[in-house]
């Protein structure tokens, strides 16, 4: 990969959907910004850029192989100028008490030599808000939304200082919202006597937009940082503010049209997301698969691309694997939990492929680890980012692929109105 300047900002995101609202985040806030899928191969050619996005699917792997495939991401990234790293994680903070947060982020500070790291998902825009460590989904604590179903990472703790405590080897102290309403010095000050305590890690308050400014502007004097897009846009203004970049007036998506049928998929169990596939059937010919099915080896995908094949040429269709948290949880009981979330991961990447085959060329993907599976079989090594969806996902434009022109959105389940699969559409020409 060639970029013709030193970057100014480089992330690591521990999922692709995340790496999408991210580098939405940071072209709203005038980086010019790519999202690479994995870390870039030598050949892949970009454009001059201010920040790249390099996703990975680690959030719910094995701790280890998700420390050696960001600390990869790392050093390719410091190898590209970038003086500051984010890891990006989910802003509702997925992730159990063997990880993969807390490994992670020990890794890249002990590589960076930072004392302390600022940790925070808040993303007030979003509704995820920080408040004496403990994070909220609008106005409920974490363990009372509808996160503590989630089917790989359900979360039953809102208080993110034990949560990453349990998952890290350093101590994790707070930051809170008092303290940042004194401003930038007043938090480098509580940084200082906490990296004197011996606390390696900082969960930092924030429930305004102007909190993201502060610690970002705080975050720019270390070497790594972790949290959600809310801490990216924080340290994108910063950027500005510091001149370090100009605000690019130019949109990085060319404005030209890809055409060809569109198609969507759906594999977040989310409540969002179900209330997405509902609105969905009212304009579009929606198939449900049969989990069951599925995880059984049936050939759910071929019955899928059969369905697809009768209708993708009178416009839109969707094909849902979603199920209710009560049906993944029978689901999981019978079959466990890793077993059952591959296969339909894999089915639905084999839908993902055969669609592209028979000439679908705008694809809309619900899910996180949906979205994964989808983008590394149909083997795509990067995006251009585009026009905005909703909050926190962005039009992608592919870059590096044989096939030609193609435009997706990666939605994480809980993000989006309920017409979002319409309205992704109406802006993938």
């Amino acid at each position: 990969m060639t970029v013709a300047a030193k970057l100014s900002l480089g992330c690591i995101a521990d999922d692709y959907t995340g790496a999408s609202d991210l580098a939405n985040t940071l072209t709203r806030a005038g980086l010019r910004t790519v999202q690479t899928i994995g870390v870039p191969a030598a050949d892949l050619v970009l454009p001059e850029v201010d920040a790249v996005v390099v996703s990975l699917k680690s959030r719910s792997i094995e701790a280890g192989l998700a420390v050696t495939r960001s600390r990869a991401a790392e050093q390719w990234l410091r190898g590209r100028g970038a003086e500051h790293i984010l890891f990006k994680i989910c802003s509702t903070f997925d992730s159990t008490d063997a990880g993969n947060i807390g490994p992670v982020m020990d890794a890249l500070r002990a590589d960076s030599g930072d004392t302390i790291v600022l940790v925070t998902p808040a993303f007030p825009e979003t509704g995820r808000t920080v408040y004496q460590g403990n994070l909220f989904v609008g106005a409920v604590p974490l363990n009372e939304s509808p996160l503590k179903d989630h089917p790989l990472n359900p979360m039953h703790d809102s208080n993110l200082v034990r949560v990453l405590a349990r998952q890290s080897k350093t101590k994790v102290g707070l930051v809170d919202l008092a303290t940042l309403g004194r401003g930038v010095d007043a938090v480098r000050a509580k940084l200082a006597d906490l990296a004197a305590k011996g606390i390696g890690a900082a969960v930092v308050d924030a429930v305004f937009d102007r909190d993201l400014e502060i610690i970002g502007q705080v975050a720019l004097d270390h070497r790594v940082s972790v949290g959600a897009s809310g801490i990216g846009l924080g340290l994108a203004r910063a950027l500005v503010a510091a001149g370090k970049v100009k605000p690019d007036a130019v949109n990085a998506m060319q404005d030209m049209a890809v055409g060809g049928p569109p198609a969507c998929l759906a594999g977040s169990c989310s409540q969002a997301t179900l209330q997405q596939i509902a609105s969905a059937e009212k304009v579009m010919p929606v198939l449900h698969l049969d989990p069951e099915r599925v995880v059984a080896g049936k050939d759910e995908a071929q019955r899928a691309l059969a369905w697809a094949k009768d209708r993708i040429g009178d416009g839109p269709i969707l094909i849902a694997s979603s199920a209710t948290p009560d049906e993944v949880a029978a689901l999981q009981s019978r079959h466990g939990r890793d077993a059952a979330g591959h296969a339909i991961e894999q089915a639905m990447a084999d839908i993902a492929d055969g669609l592209v085959q028979s000439g679908v060329r705008r694809l809309v993907v619900a899910g996180g680890e949906t979205s994964g599976a989808v983008v590394d079989r149909l083997r795509i090594p990067g995006f251009l980012v585009g026009a905005e969806i909703a909050a926190g996902v962005p039009v992608l434009r592919a870059v590096g692929i044989s096939s030609g022109d193609m435009l997706l959105a990666l939605k994480s389940g809980n993000f989006g109105g309920p017409e979002f699969f319409s309205d992704a559409l109406a802006l993938m020409r």
